[in-house]
């Protein structure tokens, strides 16, 4: 059967509300220091994102260096001049223990799998997680879905195996643009041959959940990227598009991700009867 139905997951802050979470001021300061970030110069929040994370996202989310690498190369580059007596084999240590506490720290909210596992068995839904995200991420999020028990596939995977009824993991890295870049979908739509789609239902936080320290999540670019992101999926896909907004409000925590998760549920099996 060929699927005549898209539903489109983000990833971080929508799927995995604990990747947000990591990045709270309180709790990225406590992995900073845990893997030795902090004894090379990365000594607050602010210096990670204004001196790691904003200079290289561009090149970190649509390459396949990935993330460790990109903070090996940004310390030795900007920092390591302030450290003394530190080894580039220590610098590497750091990073990587960083960046595999973050990812493991990024898994699928267990709250999601019924619906997950629902929308794995039927036929006639493409499903695709959507992530704007480092090379390294691609391999943990099939993990963890595996451990949904829930088929998965990395898009360019998925390009050589028509029909299959995996999901689809399609992160900005590997596919080389981000997500608001139409040609992010359209490598999706021919490379999974999309032609037939009638209906897509977008469920995403337009990057609302995520820390105020990012800048990426404040309320006139979530709202600006929400228009953005369902014309482009209409003029791509030449489908209807329902957008869900997943979105947490400040003073809200995970009871509320709990909620919103049930209730987008509970609109995913109104989707699936149209």
């Amino acid at each position: 059967m060929v699927p005549d139905k898209l539903i489109i997951f983000d990833y971080s802050g929508t799927l995995s509300l604990e990747s947000t979470l990591f990045a709270m001021p309180d709790q990225l300061i406590k992995h900073l220091t845990e893997s030795g970030m902090v004894n090379l110069g990365i000594s607050s929040p602010v210096i990670f994102w204004e001196q790691i994370v904003n200079p290289t996202w561009l090149e970190g989310s649509t390459t396949s260096i990935g993330y460790k690498k990109i903070i090996v190369n940004r310390i030795t580059a900007v920092l390591y001049q302030n450290v003394s007596g530190v080894s580039y084999a220590n610098i590497s240590d750091a990073a990587s223990l960083f960046v595999d506490s973050y990812l493991n720290h990024s898994r699928i909210d267990r709250r999601w799998q019924p619906t997950l596992r629902m929308l794995n068995d039927n036929p006639s839904i493409r499903v695709i997680i959507a992530t704007d995200h480092y090379a390294e991420a691609t391999g943990y999020i099939i993990k963890f879905l595996q451990e949904l028990q829930i088929q998965s596939i990395a898009a360019k995977d998925a390009f050589a195996v028509p029909g299959t009824a995996a999901m689809v993991v399609a992160n900005s890295a590997d596919l080389g643009v981000h997500k608001a870049d139409r040609r992010f979908w359209e490598i999706l739509n021919t490379g999974l041959n999309m032609s037939k789609l009638r209906h897509v239902l977008l469920i995403d936080d337009f990057g609302s959940n995520e820390q105020k320290e990012d800048s990426y999540g404040t309320g006139e670019k979530v709202e600006q990227r929400k228009r953005d992101t369902v014309r482009m999926l209409q003029q791509v896909f030449s489908a209807e598009v329902e957008a869900i907004p997943f979105m947490i409000k400040n003073n809200e925590g995970e009871k509320a991700f709990g909620k919103l998760i049930e209730q987008t549920s509970v609109i995913i099996d109104r989707y699936l009867k149209l």
